[in-house]
């Protein structure tokens, strides 16, 4: 169980989208974390692949080598 206070703006607009939508307060916020931590896994999975100091190819060859050049 996790309690969570929202700023009073915050709250009415999930009051506002639950009213228009007929989907629970949980579910929204259910939704939200679970795609801000999908997200932030993402980044951070990112930064780690930059911090290995791997050589790198610039896009535009990349582009080139795949002949998706226009």
């Amino acid at each position: 169980m996790l309690a969570v206070r929202l700023d009073p703006e915050m709250e009415k607009q999930l009051d506002h989208l639950v009213r228009e939508t007929g989907r629970s307060k949980s579910y929204y916020v259910k939704l939200a974390l679970s795609e801000f931590l999908t997200d932030k896994g993402d980044y951070l999975e990112a930064m780690a692949v930059l911090e290995r100091s791997e050589p790198r190819t610039p896009i535009a060859q990349l582009r080139k080598e795949l002949g998706l050049d226009d």
